[in-house]
């Protein structure tokens, strides 16, 4: 037999998966999770040898327990968290830590020259100036880390995503590559050229030379060398940012189709084709994926906290033990009239879609003394379907008729988290069998790579598991409503 590896490497571990390259069946998966650094409340770092040692553990164990020949590998997909910025030489030796996505030091940068941007940058980019994106973590490591500086006095400094680094790691230096749905995040490419842009790079100061090649999203960007727990020559032949994975996984295919990722935190995505359509409501304009130099365009919808917030209830409160606990303890809230006061809001990095505040912070409100851990959990899933649905809001004043959304990601398994995005979205939800989605769809990518599938055959892999219809509740519109005025007193005014 042949095999496929789709590696997803996301903001709390890496997953790999082992799939058959002819049924696209997963015959085997493994994740390692790595240390989260946080030097300062609003910082967020990864360090790169963590990150690269589980990606070595998470294929070593792989091929163990699967008791695989890597030699019967294929192709190599990678999918990654996608704003998350590297500094290292050309030799792939890190020079600091990795920015993370929700990382938000460059607040106060993006305060200073917001107007600027808008008047300049803005129409190339479809992204807002927000410390999400990769272009002011770029500029934050050039100021303010000796050994950036000095590789870049040198001419040995490598600027990029996380997709970029695991290339250039499994190629042995050989690659320095990446693909539109990533370049799209770094504020440094221009959306209808797919090319790094002169203006944007002199708006962030930002030398080209730093830069990876942009290549298409299905195509080789370079094969195994000298990596002891792969044999040389495997193919890399698909690279996608998580969320565009996940609506490529989904088989989201075609205008109007749209998905839900629930990770660290949830992110919805529209297919728009190839129109690059810029929305009136607060949501990005980015790419789904190029192939074969046709471009397909999104639109996408923030929320910065989803899991994480349950990794909050369980690692600070201690409430829950492990993650997939907090449904049982949300379910045991069953008098909605307690739940009716008491929010969640979950804005540990800021508030994204439609809002974008970068100094939001997260709280807890309407706490009553018959206020118990049950009611924290289900006040914390709706805040996490709610700081979705602002999202979905958004969408319908751009798409009034949308489709289902699809759902994928760890947190998707959660029916009551599934209902309650029903219910507050007014939305039909579909869950698919494989809700591992990223990596599927990076394992998709291969084959198309590979001429074993079309794009447009994709939609026969994909395979319904459940289905969330709205359900019929006061509650639910009365939530949102105190949701909405919360907002605008504490966030907006």
């Amino acid at each position: 037999m042949s095999y496929l590896i789709a590696i997803d490497q996301g903001t709390t571990g890496t997953t790999s998966l082992l799939l058959d390259a002819k049924t696209l069946e997963i015959k085997a998966k493994n994740k390692q999770d790595y240390r989260q650094i946080y030097p300062k409340p609003g910082l967020v770092e990864h360090d790169l040898n963590d990150i690269w040692k589980s990606v070595e553990d998470s294929l070593d164990k792989l091929f163990h327990e699967a008791k695989v020949n890597p030699k019967q590998i294929i192709a190599i997909g990678i999918t990654n968290q996608r704003e998350t910025t590297c500094a290292y030489t050309k030799s792939g030796k890190p020079l600091t830590h990795a920015i993370v996505w929700q990382d938000r030091r460059t607040a106060a940068y993006c305060d200073e020259r917001r107007a600027d941007y808008e008047k300049h940058c803005r129409e190339k980019t479809g992204l807002p100036l927000d410390p999400y994106f990769s272009g002011t973590k770029m500029r934050w490591m050039l100021d303010h880390v000796e050994a950036v500086k000095d590789a870049a006095d040198k001419n040995d400094l490598c600027l990029s995503t996380i997709d970029t680094f695991l290339v250039h790691k499994l190629t042995n230096g050989a690659s320095f590559v990446t693909e539109p749905s990533n370049a799209s995040r770094t504020m440094l490419m221009n959306l209808a050229t797919q090319k790094w842009d002169t203006g944007l790079l002199s708006f962030f100061g930002i030398s080209k030379d730093f830069l990876p090649e942009v290549k298409d999203s299905f195509t080789e960007f370079g094969k195994t060398k000298n990596v002891h727990f792969l044999p040389d020559g495997i193919p890399i032949l698909s690279i996608l940012g998580d969320q565009q994975a996940a609506l490529f996984g989904q088989a989201c295919i075609n205008v109007g189709d749209l998905k839900s990722t629930y990770g660290t935190g949830a992110f919805l995505v529209l297919n728009t084709g190839t129109e690059l359509i810029r929305s009136k409501t607060g949501l990005l304009s980015t790419i789904a994926y190029t192939h074969q130099g046709k471009t397909i365009f999104a639109l996408e919808g923030s929320a910065y906290i989803a899991g994480a917030a349950v990794q909050w209830l369980r690692d600070n409160l201690k409430s829950i033990i492990t993650s997939p606990e907090v449904e049982t303890l949300a379910n045991k809230a069953s008098d909605l009239d307690q739940m009716k006061p008491l929010l969640f809001m979950p804005f540990f990095t800021g508030i994204g879609t439609p809002y974008w505040n970068s100094d939001a912070k997260a709280a807890i409100i309407g706490i009553t003394r018959g206020t118990d851990n049950s009611h924290i959990a289900r006040a914390c899933l709706e805040g996490i379907a709610l700081s979705l649905n602002d999202s979905v809001s958004s969408f319908k004043k751009d798409f009034p008729n949308l489709n289902a959304i699809k759902v994928d990601g760890g947190a998707a398994a959660n029916d009551l988290l599934m209902q309650m995005q029903a219910n507050f979205s007014d939305q039909k939800i579909l869950r698919p069998k494989v809700i591992d989605t990223t990596a599927y769809g990076v394992a998709m990518g291969c084959l198309v790579a590979l001429g074993k599938i079309t794009i447009e055959e994709m939609p026969k892999f994909w395979k319904l598991e459940k289905e969330f219809n709205p359900e019929k509740n006061s509650y639910y519109p009365e939530k949102k409503k105190l949701w909405d005025n919360t907002i605008a007193k504490l966030y907006l005014s």
